[in-house]
């Protein structure tokens, strides 16, 4: 019988049905979407760290070494491998990378295992990044990285507003058969009975949705990673995403959905059984207020109507919420995704492109490449179309500096200690100083522009720090970092000091196409001395640079050729990575427009739920609209009025997300041009205003199609034999 009846009602009840259905498959897609993009971002992180930083756990640094030490530490339970780093490795250290079984016990392992080889803390070395992505934190640190934790936190709270979803569709669809199960009440189905049926239409409804969402999820998010790497082709240095899935991934989803279903039809369904025969019968699926409310705005503007269109949408207030929430967040993602991509596209541009177009044509990385061993510097010079071509490396040092040291300026903006929070140790402040190693050459060529006569002997140092207190990071003024008495500076770095002479102080840093941090004191010198005196107190980076600057107002083709050529010149002898700047511009542009496509996708997706629900809302459960409109018939409303009442309600449903999107939106844009130190005119002038209002016709236009289609379909009825109409299907 039971099987019968949910046959029969399925089928007789085809848009509560669908509405149950499309709930389920929207849900599990986005389950599935979020968690498929999730994992593949996760590992495609990994990866990242693997190629940049290599795939070891843990380092040992040891100065003395022998054979037995390998073994020693293999001994140990714990580490599954233990290989000696021969690029690390040099004749006065031996670097060991150790890889755990279990890693989450590393920051206790790795220290007694280098404890047994007689090393000190110090020789520790952890891949802290790495380690991170697999939630293992180092306890010592108090600031751990928690980027991973948060994006779990916001999956999981997305996954919980999603399952919501199923649980309100079948909510609606219960509530809605109270007066029918009340009479199988009457003749004698038991409430376990009640139960199993309506269980049984659960499953039957969402068993299939379930997998096609699945799958669709697997597939949507497929296309989004072509799509990232198609929209990031360009994108010097990246490696292609390569989507991988886990059937974890899938075992999950579809586990995580299917409990969703049985959670979300058994709670209705367990309060339905719980009602007796005769508060079943005597309900007869209307929405009613428990507490009446006067809708006093709508009625001010639209007089009865809008105060009886209030009242039946406060009635319904909890099977619209999805349709709000989703409106609402499907608008509001979509509008602050398009002012923050406008915000960071100013921004870069002002801050990266236009800032450094006159320092920079062409760049080219040289990989684990000294600057000492680079021997193509005057080949360079030789390609048609070089106004100037700088090669250089980077290194870091520190300075201490006395009290004394600071400049008048610096003094009297309450100095290094009060300013910029910088300790004191021994009446001193240690102060970062980046060390620029360029080409002689090019060396020499900076200190002529500066006015200072060449020599490879010293160093000249940029004498500026950021005068926070009397501007902004967008509009940076600088002050005199130190007094300029001092012709010798002392270089600090591994326990290691070096003493240069100081060839001259300057304000005028070479054109290079690097940001300095804001509060060091740069040194630029030329590499000959790097090597006579300055090597001997650490190592550079492990790459070196090529910055080529070109003559004229070079075109995009004109970059392309110049660039093709730097490449064929130093690739023969070296592994680069070469770009250039209208190009690299022209990938920025093409980035920002992909981000927008993919997130407008996801919005747009999150808009369909809403509609849906709305369509779901005005087609599914027309019995409980026809009977409420039969009654404003019986109180003398035309069909006339009643259609502007469905008219009020479509735009109340489509209105209010969009009247809280604008002040919203408006509010985000003032913060964000705020914090960023914009001109307001600059950034209005750019603005996306138009594709906003182009969402929001589309959303307000979809709204009015599921009433003009509902509103129909119910006028078409004999609304006065609903009163007594009392049919189960």
């Amino acid at each position: 019988m039971w099987r019968y009846y949910s046959r029969n009602y399925i089928k007789n009840n085809r848009a509560s049905s669908i509405s149950i259905m499309a709930a389920a498959l929207a849900a599990t897609m986005f389950l599935s979407l979020l968690c498929s993009i999730a994992y593949n971002f996760w590992m495609y992180d990994i990866e990242k760290i693997m190629l940049e930083e290599g795939d070891w756990q843990g380092r040992i640094v040891c100065e003395t070494f022998d054979a037995d030490d390998l073994s020693i530490v293999c001994q140990f339970a714990n580490v599954e491998k233990a290989v000696i780093n021969r690029e690390k490795s040099n004749k006065n250290e031996t670097v060991i990378n150790v890889y755990f079984r279990n890693a989450r016990t590393i920051y206790r392992d790795l220290p007694f295992i280098a404890a047994q080889l007689a090393q000190d803390k110090d020789s520790v070395q952890y891949n802290s990044l790495l380690l991170s992505r697999y939630l293992i934190h180092n306890p010592e640190d108090d600031t751990p990285p928690m980027l991973l934790s948060l994006f779990l936190a916001i999956l999981m709270i997305v996954a919980a507003s999603l399952i919501l979803i199923i649980r309100g569709s079948f909510e609606l669809s219960m509530n809605a058969r109270i007066h029918q199960f009340g009479i199988f009440s009457s003749i004698g189905a038991t409430p376990a009975q009640i139960r199993t049926c309506l269980m049984q239409e659960a499953m039957a409804l969402s068993l299939l949705p379930i997998l096609l969402g699945s799958i669709s999820g697997i597939v949507i998010s497929f296309c989004a990673i072509r799509a990232v790497n198609f929209f990031a082709s360009d994108v010097s240095g990246r490696h292609e995403a390569v989507f991988q899935y886990h059937p974890f991934i899938f075992a999950a989803t579809v586990l995580i959905s299917f409990l969703t279903v049985i959670f979300s039809a058994w709670i209705p369904a367990r309060k339905l059984s719980k009602m007796t025969p005769l508060e079943a019968i005597r309900n007869t699926g209307d929405l009613f207020l428990k507490k009446r409310r006067h809708s006093r705005i709508l009625a001010f503007i639209f007089g009865i109507k809008g105060e009886l269109t209030g009242n039946s949408l406060k009635a319904r207030a909890k099977s619209m919420r999805i349709s709000f929430v989703s409106l609402l967040l499907s608008f509001l993602g979509f509008s602050i995704m398009l002012c923050f991509t406008a915000l960071a596209d100013i921004s870069t541009r002002y801050t990266y492109f236009e800032r450094y177009q006159n320092a920079w044509d062409v760049s080219v990385t040289l990989k684990d490449t000294e600057l000492s061993d680079f021997s193509l510097t005057t080949e360079l010079q030789k390609i048609s179309g070089i106004q100037e071509a700088t090669v250089y490396q980077k290194a870091e040092s520190t300075v201490f500096l006395s009290e004394e040291l600071q400049s008048d300026e610096l003094t009297a903006l309450g100095g290094l200690e009060t300013i910029y929070k910088t300790p004191k140790s021994d009446g001193r402040f240690q102060v970062s100083a980046p060390i620029i190693i360029l080409d002689d050459a090019s060396f020499s060529d900076y200190c002529t522009k500066i006015g200072v006569a060449p020599r490879l002997d010293g160093a000249v140092v940029l004498n500026k720090i950021w005068d926070s207190v009397n501007s902004n990071f967008r509009h940076k003024e600088h002050i005199p970092f130190v007094t300029e008495d001092s012709r010798t500076t002392t270089l600090y770095k591994n326990d290691k000091s070096a003493e240069i002479p100081i060839i001259s102080y300057t304000q005028t840093a070479p054109k290079l196409r690097e940001e300095y941090k804001d509060y060091s004191l740069v040194h630029f010198i030329p590499v000959s001395m790097w090597k006579d005196t300055l090597k001997q107190i650490g190592e550079a980076d492990e790459d070196s640079y090529i910055r080529v600057f070109s003559s004229g107002n070079a075109s995009l083709a004109d970059l392309n050729r110049l660039e093709e050529e730097i490449v064929q010149l130093v690739s023969s002898q070296y592994e680069i990575e070469s770009e250039n700047r209208v190009q690299e511009q022209l990938s920025n542009d093409r980035l920002i427009r992909g981000m927008k496509v993919i997130w407008g996708a996801f919005c747009v997706l999150l808009a369909i739920i809403g509609i849906a629900n709305v369509f779901s809302n005005t087609l599914g459960f027309l019995r409980q609209r026809k009977r409420e409109f039969a009654r404003y018939l019986s109180i003398g409303l035309t069909p006339q009025e009643m259609k502007k009442m469905f008219c009020i309600e479509a735009f109340i449903i489509a209105g209010k997300p969009l009247l809280i999107t604008f002040p919203l939106t408006v509010l985000f844009v003032q913060f964000a041009v705020t914090a960023s130190y914009l001109d307001p005119i600059v950034f209005w002038s750019e603005a996306p205003i138009l594709p906003i209002l182009i969402f929001a016709a589309a959303i307000v236009l979809s709204v009015a199609l599921a009433y003009y289609v509902g509103g129909k379909r119910l006028l078409q009825c004999d609304l006065n034999e609903i009163l007594q109409n009392d049919a189960f299907v």
